[in-house]
This record gives structure tokens, C-alpha cells and sequence, in this order.
């Protein structure tokens, strides 16, 4: 029971925190031997399709449309394509008068991959760009993305995840900022180390022909086009400079919503990225994945559980004194999650609250995502989540 215990609670600081500081470590003594890249600001820059897969985003798609138009990038090196299939909204009419932009519509509804890879014959340039409906992206963006593609072996490039945080924010905005943070050093070091191990699709770009089509019924299709690009041996880039900025989520309900999908979805590319997973192709990517990804969407939610309650039967067994401060450590830690629970359903906006709330709503959606599909609840056609 104490051995059980021990390794639960190892797996667990492992996952959350012992990997950022592993990572680290691990760059901090490869930046002694390995010089860090210097990119060629005059380099010829490679034409670029941007790629907006759009469903009834009516209210915001003409912001959309316009921080589009506005990107600093030379307009005869860029193709915009939005892809509206299954709006029943006035999506497709307000992107039908603007020029620039191809529309591509369909009534049905049949998931964002599908409608991507009904895209893809129209792409024309070197590097594919893909964008949510509801993000914003920096001017630079596209030209600090592309800059990586002078480095051969990098195949994708992901770019950052900001979340817009008032300051008095509830636990959705308090809760995914930090997390979002954390998760930017995270892919830098991982990065920095050898490759990224995913991508959001809130901002990512790939080499056109090493686009792989991926399932029809992926759930995290962006992760999963990534994904396979690094199973071919190409390094997943990060750039912290190209960054798509939205809103977080209208309250916990919806951000639940949200990472149950993800979860979901974690749970279905863990089962289908063989090779990601197996040391013999790639070792560091493997580590990676299995660090960054694979423990969380997997087994470390539940190894919460478990040595949250061996705890309490190790102290009811043999009453030492190190497992009475352990027990009280998370008897405390769930509380102030209780607190923040409570706070919210009070709107009490308390920041310190809502980050324990926050890390205990990510895990329960986790469990939840994966019986939902284990059950073959989950649909691959995306699902709107309320924002701010």
C-alpha cells in the first residue's frame, strides 16, 4: 500500500511539475555544448495558405476577416481560405463579399477534419497556416511562424496560446491563464530540448507536403496532423512571438465542456500515435510525449484519487507523522478547490481559490473524457464553446 502510494504520488509531481523542472535542467546543460539557431531575416520568404475552419461564428467573423486582411505579410505570397460547412448562421454570407478570401461551404456538417481535408486541393503554397474563427492573431505572426521552416528538419511550427484575463477574472479566466502560461514554457523548452508534441489549433502551420490526412473522426485534429508530421522524424517548432490571442471561456461549465472534448480526444491520439510512443524511432520525442501528454491524458488523474485515499488509509494504519502532513497537505489543497467551487457560484472573484479549482475541473474532465470515449459518446464535429 505505502509502495503504491509513493509511486502515485511520484507520477503525479512528475507529470505537473517534475517535468518543467527536468526540461529545464535539460536545456540548461545542452545550451553548454549546442549553439542556439540564428535565423536569416532576409531570407525569401515562402508563400503561405491560411486555412479558418468556421462554424456559425456570425457575431465575430468579420473581426476575424479583418485581422486577417491585415496580417504583415506580402499579399501576392498569401491564400485565405474559409471553410464555413455546416453553418446554418450567416457565416458564409458575411465572407462572401471580401475578395481576398475563398469561400468554401457546405450544408452538411460532418467535423472539422473533414472539412479540411475537403480544403486541401485548393492550397496552392508551400506552408499551410491554420487559425480558429475566434482567435486573433499578432501582425508578425505569420512571418515569425515561417522563419523556422530555414531549419530542414523542422516540419510544423506551432504557435502561442494567449488568453485574454480581466483582473478581476473567475476561475475559467483565472484557472486557463495560468495554465496557458505554463503550458508557453512548456513548449518552449520542449522545443528547446528537440521538439514540441502537439499543436493547438488556435495557431499552428505545417510544410504543405508533408500534410498527412488524419482520420475523419479525430476529435484533437490539429494535435493529430502535428503528431504525424513529428512520427516522420520532423522537429515540431514553437515560436512564442506568433500568437493567437481569445477570450477564455464564459464560465467553468463551458471551459469544462471544452477539456472533456480534449480529453477525449487526448485518450483517442494516444491509441493512435503508435510510433510517438515507442522509443525505438525517436527516444527524446517518445519522453517527451509520454511526459507532456500521454501521463496527463492517461492514468494521472486517477493516481490522484489514489493517493488521496491511501493517504487516508496509511495514516488510519500506522499513524506516522510524515503521512498526517502529506494528507494534510491535500485535505487542504481540495478545500481551497472547494473554496473556489464555492466562490464562483457566489461570483466572489478570488484569484487564489480558483487555481486549485481549475487544476481539480482539468482532472475530473479528464476521467470524464475518457469513459465518454471509451462509451463512443464523443463526436468529431467541434463544439462551441461560450466565450467572453
Amino acid at each position: 500500500m505505502i509502495l503504491i502510494f509513493w509511486i502515485s504520488l511520484f507520477i503525479v509531481v512528475y507529470t505537473f511539475v517534475g517535468y518543467g523542472f527536468l526540461l529545464f535542467l535539460l536545456i540548461k546543460l545542452k545550451r553548454l555544448f549546442v549553439k542556439k539557431i540564428v535565423f536569416n531575416r532576409d531570407y525569401e520568404l515562402p508563400t503561405v495558405t491560411i486555412l479558418v475552419a468556421a462554424y456559425n461564428e456570425a457575431d465575430i467573423i468579420q473581426d476575424k476577416i479583418k485581422n486577417t486582411l491585415e496580417l504583415d505579410y506580402p499579399k501576392d505570397k498569401i491564400q485565405i481560405i474559409f471553410i464555413t460547412d455546416g453553418s446554418s448562421d450567416a457565416t458564409p454570407d458575411k465572407i462572401k463579399p471580401f475578395t481576398e478570401i475563398t469561400l468554401m461551404h457546405e450544408n452538411a456538417r460532418t467535423g472539422k477534419m473533414a472539412a479540411i481535408k475537403r480544403a486541401m486541393p485548393m492550397v496552392k503554397n508551400d506552408i499551410i497556416v491554420f487559425t480558429d474563427a475566434n482567435t486573433f492573431l499578432n501582425k508578425a505572426a505569420i512571418k515569425e511562424l515561417v522563419k523556422h521552416y530555414q531549419n530542414d528538419k523542422v516540419g510544423a511550427v506551432a504557435g502561442e496560446k494567449r488568453i485574454m484575463v480581466e483582473e478581476l477574472a473567475d476561475a475559467s479566466s483565472a484557472g486557463e491563464g495560468f495554465y496557458w502560461k505554463y503550458e508557453s514554457y512548456l513548449k518552449k523548452w520542449d522545443y528547446e530540448l528537440y521538439s514540441n508534441v502537439g499543436a493547438a489549433g488556435e495557431l499552428f502551420s505545417i510544410r504543405a507536403k508533408l500534410y498527412q490526412p488524419v482520420e475523419s473522426d479525430s476529435i484533437i485534429d490539429d494535435h493529430m496532423i502535428a503528431m504525424r508530421i513529428a512520427e516522420k522524424g520532423y522537429i515540431i517548432a514553437y515560436e512564442a512571438e506568433a500568437y493567437a490571442m481569445e477570450t477564455a471561456s464564459a464560465n467553468t461549465k463551458e471551459e469544462l465542456k471544452r477539456k472533456i472534448r480534449i480529453a477525449a480526444g487526448g485518450l483517442q491520439s494516444t491509441l493512435r500515435l503508435k510510433k510517438a510512443a515507442n522509443p525505438f524511432y525517436y527516444p527524446v520525442l517518445t519522453f517527451q510525449y509520454i511526459s507532456h501528454r500521454v501521463l496527463r491524458w492517461t492514468v494521472t488523474p486517477f493516481l490522484l484519487i489514489i493517493a488521496f485515499l491511501l493517504n487516508i488509509f496509511i495514516v488510519a494504519e500506522t499513524g506516522l507523522f510524515l503521512y498526517k502532513i502529506l494528507l494534510i497537505a491535500q485535505i487542504l489543497f481540495y478545500t481551497l478547490s472547494l473554496a473556489g467551487w464555492f466562490f464562483e457560484s457566489k461570483n466572489i472573484k478570488i484569484k487564489v481559490f480558483f487555481i486549485p479549482y481549475y487544476f481539480c475541473v482539468m482532472n475530473y474532465s479528464v476521467i470524464a473524457g475518457i469513459f465518454r470515449y471509451l462509451g463512443k459518446n464523443q463526436s468529431a464535429a467541434w463544439e462551441k464553446s461560450k466565450r467572453k
